[in-house]
């Protein structure tokens, strides 16, 4: 269905206040699977809120998280056509541990790829804490399906960064859990795609899907483990692109190259899942 532009254009995203606690930053960690070994003292530090806790920095990714306000029918989108396309965030500064954390999220293009084809949506978010500091850029495209036709432009043809023909520097296996979509959704989307059986079947999938930034969380996951020793100061910025969707259960192999490259792959089918990927780091880990 042909987004609605001039709802879209109008829509408000939704700015979002909240108060960030230490039980919040353990469940995001948990949520992309820190914590499974109880003897790993490294990963520990992220998920005990008796021990701060750490943050890791990818939870800028859900820090008062607007929601799927996509599925709000003032927007203008059919919420069953949208899937996450690509996503990036920077740290600016210290990353806050408790107090209040303020996001203020707008689109910044609107791409048409033609009738039936696809639309793009790319949008940014910034984060501040309670003192107005701004600590964090997340830069997001989402690819809604059949969206085009509405007589947009449609935008400069990028070229899709491929992996090195090396072998990778690191590659690091990590199993998602059956009911991981369910315990990731509590830091905030609660887009039913990831919950409801039913919705997921008339989306095309078989059954629901993961949450892209879930998955992002467990490649930054490996990131952080192979590139920084779980030091999160070494990792400022990262992007990639979503290029197919996790089941979960499903374990994700991240394949990471010294220089900051990285792809996903889904072990159990052969298939790439995440294509793109770069981090900066500011010193190697062990």
């Amino acid at each position: 269905m042909t987004i609605d532009i001039e709802k879209l254009k109008a829509f408000p995203v939704p700015e979002v206040r909240e108060t960030l606690r230490p039980n919040d930053i353990a469940l995001y960690a948990l949520s992309i699977g820190l914590g499974r070994d109880p003897l790993d003292r490294e990963q520990l530090r992220f998920v005990d809120p008796l021990q701060g806790p750490e943050v890791v920095p990818s939870m800028v990714l859900v820090m008062a998280h607007p929601g799927f306000w996509m599925g709000d029918p003032a927007s203008g989108v059919d919420p069953k056509a949208v899937l996450h396309a690509s996503q990036a965030f920077e740290i600016l500064a210290e990353l806050p541990k408790s107090g209040e954390v303020e996001s203020q999220t707008h689109i910044t293009d609107i791409i048409d790829k033609g009738e039936g084809k696809a639309a793009l949506v790319q949008a940014e978010t910034q984060l501040r804490d309670e003192n107005g500091v701004f600590f964090a850029r997340l830069n997001r495209t989402f690819f809604i399906r059949g969206g085009g036709g509405f007589g947009g432009s449609p935008g400069e043809k990028m070229p899709r960064p491929e992996a090195p023909q090396t072998a990778p520097d690191h590659s690091i296996d990590m199993k998602t859990h059956p009911e991981q979509a369910l315990l990731y959704r509590l830091n905030g989307d609660f887009n039913p795609l990831h919950s409801d059986p039913d919705l997921a079947i008339r989306a095309g999938f078989d059954r629901p899907i993961l949450h892209g930034l879930c998955t992002m969380g467990v490649a930054y996951h490996a990131i952080l483990k192979s590139l920084a020793g779980y030091q999160p100061e070494r990792l400022r910025s990262i992007r990639l692109n979503f290029s197919k969707p996790v089941f979960p259960g499903e374990t994700i192999r991240t394949e990471i190259w010294n220089d900051g490259r990285f792809q996903a792959r889904v072990v159990e089918r052969d298939v790439i899942v995440i294509d793109g990927g770069q981090v900066e780091t500011t010193g190697t880990g062990g």
